[in-house]
């Protein structure tokens, strides 16, 4: 429809939705579709479908899958139908997008724990009210194998082995499943069943979402726009953001562990974190951005207010203030914080007097294996009493009130009642 046939006030709507939808955008293929379709959805006064799907392949999400999710948010906010795909069946084989080798299989079972646990968390960023979820196992399951053939006939093995993991791997002669090659076909279906009509991922998923857009044409659909947001850095600034690499930020952590990870990134960081995983509006951040650049912001004060907004996001108001005085009187004025967790001595290591320290930093829940605290220890991270532990073998008195700290933020109390 030709812009003088339509509404100056649906013009004017359209405009100020693809502004929104536009902010900390890697790429949308295409643009002027996303565009046409958006005024088309104005015009007929139905919502988009919007589709993002998630293998739920490990439980916990962090800072970095939240990004996408921000903007699924923003289609909400801005009126659209929001389908959050759970891949209960997709999930069984796993994305080989970025893996030089086939991944393990999960089972059923560990896929739908997985996935509830993913709901729990998601459902701190999506209003699930307005929140259609799907798992693709509903189509996925019943195809028999004249289906999967025919599904099959619709893409090209020259085209799939453009894929770059698939290429390098079989340039360094590794090893490709032929189940890995329908995981692309598997997700592009999802979006012929939904009718999609834009799909949200990382820019890592730039292949597979593109295939979504041949089969909806070979169905005779009208394909989706691929919408796909940057792969945010993790704490170190290099790497992307990865519980394996330990430089991520947890959004069911403590408000005290969020606030003090935040204060840990780099000053370059800030304003794309604040673009990406924050709900500030973007002139506040332009501004920001320019306090910075002239010197009226302090990069210590402004990384504050990005650690206040990160926590008030996923804990409330009041606990962002309580996280940011911690951090205040920990590092800065060097006080111990209020709410310090407790290790009470059981009878049998009472009597004894002493025990292993790294026993006690694993059933303090201060480290999560023997392994984990050899390496703080030899990393010079932990500390009794103000006094750094050398000694991976070191036995601690087990006095009552003896203060353990490990790492920056993580602190133990021992309590032993024969001592009160």
């Amino acid at each position: 429809m030709a812009d003088q046939q339509v509404p100056a006030e649906i013009q004017a709507e359209v405009a100020r939705q693809i502004a929104q939808l536009r902010r900390g955008v890697a790429e949308i293929v295409p643009e002027a579709e996303l565009t046409q379709k958006i005024e088309k959805a104005l015009l007929q006064k139905r919502p988009l479908r919007i589709k993002l799907g998630l293998d739920p392949t490990a439980p916990d999400i962090h800072l970095g899958h939240t990004v996408v999710l921000h903007k699924m948010r923003q289609f909400q906010d801005l009126g659209h139908q929001v389908v959050l795909l759970i891949g209960d069946f997709t999930g069984r084989i796993g994305d080989p997008t970025g893996k030089s080798e086939t991944r393990k299989q999960l089972t059923e079972e560990e896929v739908l724990r997985n996935a509830e646990t993913y709901k729990e968390q998601i459902f701190k960023i999506l209003d699930p009210t307005k929140t259609e979820v799907v798992f693709n196992s509903t189509w996925l399951q019943p195809l028999n194998f004249a289906d999967i053939l025919q599904l099959a006939g619709k893409y090209t093995v020259a085209r799939m082995l453009e894929r770059e993991d698939f290429s390098k791997r079989l340039r360094e002669n590794l090893p490709i499943g032929i189940h890995e090659l329908f995981y692309p076909l598997m997700q592009g279906y999802d979006s012929v069943a939904l009718r999609a009509d834009v799909e949200l991922g990382g820019t890592d998923q730039k292949f597979n979402l593109l295939v979504g857009r041949v089969l909806q044409k070979e169905y005779g659909q009208e394909p989706q726009v691929a919408l796909m947001m940057p792969i945010l850095e993790g704490l170190d600034g290099v790497q992307k953001m990865s519980k394996s690499l330990g430089n991520y930020i947890g959004i069911s952590e403590s408000p005290r562990e969020m606030f003090g990870k935040t204060m840990s990134i780099s000053d370059a960081l800030m304003t794309r974190y604040f673009e990406l995983v924050t709900a500030v509006p973007t002139e506040e951040i332009q501004a920001i951005e320019a306090g910075l650049a002239s010197g009226q912001l302090h990069p210590r004060d402004v990384k504050m207010r990005l650690g206040r907004e990160i926590v008030a996001y996923y804990h409330g108001a009041e606990a962002a203030e309580q996280a940011q005085a911690e951090f205040i009187n920990i590092f800065q004025k060097k006080d111990l914080p209020d709410d310090i967790p407790e290790y009470h001595v059981p009878a049998e290591l009472a009597q004894v007097g002493s025990a292993w320290i790294i026993k006690i930093m694993v059933e303090g829940g201060m480290v999560a294996s023997n392994g984990e605290g050899r390496r703080m220890i030899t990393q010079g991270a932990v500390k009794v009493n103000q006094e750094t532990v050398r000694e991976v073998e070191a036995e601690i008195p087990l006095t009552d009130g003896t203060i353990i700290k490990v790492g920056k933020r993580k602190f133990l109390r021992i309590i032993n009642p024969q001592q009160q």
